[in-house]
């Protein structure tokens, strides 16, 4: 896994020093917030979270938070690799006030590693800064000047530690720093508190700060329906699953059945550490 999140913060100042005074976020306020920054959205109520466990909530749901000062909109819709192109509706929303968008994407598995940030900040409308950029991809948008928890980064005192995969030559890494060492000082900058990197004293408890919750869905985007047919007919194109395991010579032997379910297997599973 690794740290994932879509966020958007409004705010009539600087994010973390608002965000240490937020008192309980009215429903009525953030439904007329989501109403206004969804217009013509089918819009639920569901569970709520905390700004820490929400951050990056599941696929067509929305954490959401509307209290004097301060709005939070947590939505994976936000995170896209050019944030200038962030809906304009959006952006006007933030006439007068900052906007900060957080958006970082961590997923590590078996020699497949997806490392990507963006964080982009606007004030009064105006794009100040925008930053978009992972391994692969190399930097995606890069418009306005370095913020100050940048320049460490661009100057080289923060290189990355990456080792190369086993059996694998090895190269540079493509970037001057990893994205998500930027990701988490850009998180704590911006908003006042981390997901992965060690909690300072200073830092805000993201997790004491309640997020409504909703259901969203574009009347005019694909209907679920026929989209779970899709992937229902994808499914049943594909062969059957093979389970393999490691031979003495680190070769991959196919067996048959399951994956084996003994007491030792299901702890690892139970811990993460299962077939990936």
């Amino acid at each position: 896994m690794g740290a994932k999140t879509g966020l958007l913060i409004y705010a009539d100042g600087e994010v973390p020093g608002l965000l240490r005074q937020v008192e309980a976020a009215d429903l009525s306020r953030t439904s007329e917030m989501m109403r206004r920054l969804y217009p013509g959205w089918e819009i639920n109520q569901v569970a709520g979270s905390s700004l820490g466990g929400g951050v990056y909530p599941p696929k067509d749901t929305v954490y959401a938070a509307s209290r004097p000062g301060v709005e939070i909109v947590c939505d994976q819709r936000v995170m896209i690799d050019f944030p200038s192109r962030l809906p304009e509706h959006l952006v006007a929303a933030s006439a007068g006030r900052r906007l900060v968008l957080h958006a970082m994407h961590a997923m590590h598995a078996m020699h497949s590693v997806v490392d990507w940030l963006a964080f982009a900040v606007w004030e009064d409308g105006r794009l100040v800064r925008s930053l978009s950029l992972s391994p692969d991809s190399g930097i995606i948008e890069n418009i306005g000047e370095p913020l100050s928890f940048e320049l460490p980064y661009w100057a080289g005192d923060r290189p990355a530690d990456i080792a190369p995969w086993p059996d694998e030559d090895e190269e540079p890494y493509p970037l001057p720093f990893h994205p998500l060492d930027l990701g988490e000082d850009a998180l704590r900058a911006l908003c006042g508190f981390v997901q992965e990197g060690r909690p300072e004293p200073d830092d805000i408890d993201a997790y004491g700060i309640d997020l409504h919750g909703f259901h969203v869905r574009d009347p005019h985007g694909p209907d679920p329906a026929e989209e779970e047919a899709k992937l229902k007919k994808i499914m049943e194109t594909m062969g059957s699953p093979h389970f393999c395991t490691l031979g003495p010579d680190g070769s991959l032997i196919e067996r048959d059945g399951l994956w084996p379910t003994t007491s030792s297997s299901r702890s690892n599973l139970d811990e993460g550490a299962g077939p990936g």
